[in-house]
């Protein structure tokens, strides 16, 4: 009989990536651990490329999900759902927007589609800011906005996007300065940039913490910088927080939060965490812009019921327990153990991150030249011993990156570290 990674082979796109050589299949998991067919548990420290935040197999979570589904499971946009008010009411709440609206989509990619929509309709503009090194889904529209080409395969698009300086501290033309010089180099870019165009750009496009990118991020201010000079051009703002948001970087609930200077975004989007594996995405926007829109829409998964009534147990269960703080406090610790794991390693150039959002680039030992075999085989190595991580990094996948569900304990992370150590001293 076919094995189970042949039949994928034979039936799914050859550009599903998979890991691991010998590819996994998870069957079930509980708290910060999965089992797979095989009955191996492994530490996950990368919840489903951060989509299970909270936990697996969160009780709150799945009675919230049982008890809905026994009462309607759908219902679309076209009838009152109570659910889904709901959770639009915490949500802009949190927001931290002015008289926010919120419309739910079923993923990050649909989210930042919706975004472009809003913006480019509110500023009559096919123009878009993006930063390098980004990467916002993988529709036609958001490929299109997309820094990093291993995650593009197209150049066409319906937008003419420009790429800005400063997603990537480390790297680059001013990764010499100061964090102070930094920010001004990447606002007189910038404006050079902007003095270069003749219609009005539509929006800037950011995620606070570059994700797929490898958990690079500009110095804190950057974006508000940015910021003061969108507003003389009219340019709205856009941050991508569906791997930031939620109280993930710890120090902050949102990523914008640490570039508030000049107030809070335009539009916010957001998905992977508030469903806890849920198929939960959305954007929150001021209402003049949310309302832009002179054409009828719909949508016909997004605020399901059964999503929104699981968005609703896990929001409330991150936030009784203070998993934001428990983010900062664990995720402290976590990220100074890595650093004394990777310590001595000639491959690893840095090690970074904040809360439980870390990555370690690898590059060969001596030079800036990214190293995506060192990456792969610590990968490897990680699963042998028990430990579930990811890879990103816009330079040729090498940066290990690393993020656990929210309620991490000390002893789990002491755990995860010691794997780590043992995983990347194997080079």
């Amino acid at each position: 009989m076919s094995s189970l990674y042949d039949r994928h082979k034979a039936v799914i796109p050859d550009w599903i990536a998979l890991y691991y050589r010998d590819p996994v299949e998870i069957t079930h998991g509980e708290g910060r651990h999965v089992w797979d067919a095989h009955g191996r548990k492994y530490l996950d420290f990368f919840g489903g490329i951060l989509t299970t935040m909270t936990a697996h197999a969160l009780p709150e979570v799945t009675k919230a999900v049982t008890e809905q589904a026994g009462r309607i499971i759908h219902s679309s946009t076209l009838y009152l759902n109570r659910p889904m008010v709901e959770l639009a009411e915490r949500v802009a709440g949190l927001s931290g927007i002015p008289d926010a609206r919120v419309f739910f989509t079923t993923s990050g990619t649909e989210a930042n589609d919706a975004a472009l929509l809003l913006a480019t309709t509110y500023r009559r503009s096919n123009q878009i800011l993006a930063m390098r090194n980004s990467y916002h889904g993988r529709s036609f529209s958001t490929i299109g906005i997309t820094g990093n080409r291993a995650w593009s395969p197209t150049g066409l698009s319906p937008l003419q996007t420009l790429y800005v300086h400063g997603g990537v501290r480390g790297r680059g033309p001013y990764a010499g300065l100061t964090d102070e010089r930094f920010i001004e180099a990447c606002v007189a870019d910038l404006e050079d940039m902007l003095g270069q165009t003749r219609a009005g750009v539509a929006a800037l496009i950011a995620e606070p913490i570059q994700g797929v990118g490898g958990f690079t991020y500009p110095p804190d201010g950057l974006y508000a910088a940015f910021r003061r000079v969108l507003d003389r051009h009219g340019i709205l703002w856009i941050s991508d927080e569906v791997q930031t948001g939620w109280g993930r970087t710890g120090e902050h609930f949102w990523g914008w939060q640490a570039h508030g200077q000049a107030g809070p975004p335009d539009i916010l989007t957001f998905a992977k965490g508030i469903g806890n594996g849920m198929s939960i995405g959305g954007v929150v926007a001021r209402a003049e812009v949310m309302n832009c829109l002179d054409a009828n829409s719909i949508s016909t998964f997004g605020g399901s019921p059964i999503t929104m009534a699981a968005g609703l147990a896990n929001l409330s269960y991150l936030l009784e327990h203070d998993l934001q703080g428990n983010a900062r406090r664990v995720g402290g610790l976590l990220i100074e153990r890595v650093r004394a794991a990777a310590a001595g390693v000639a491959e690893v150039r840095e090690v970074r991150g904040r809360g439980l959002m870390i990555g370690i680039e690898l590059t060969e030992p001596g030079t800036d030249r990214a190293n995506p075999d060192a990456a792969a085989a610590v990968l490897e190595a990680a699963r042998e011993n028990g430990l579930l991580i990811g890879k990103g990094g816009g330079h040729n996948t090498s940066t290990l990156r690393i993020a656990p569900p929210l309620s991490l304990t000390v002893a789990e992370a002491e755990e995860g570290a010691a794997i780590l150590e043992q995983s990347l001293r194997s080079l």
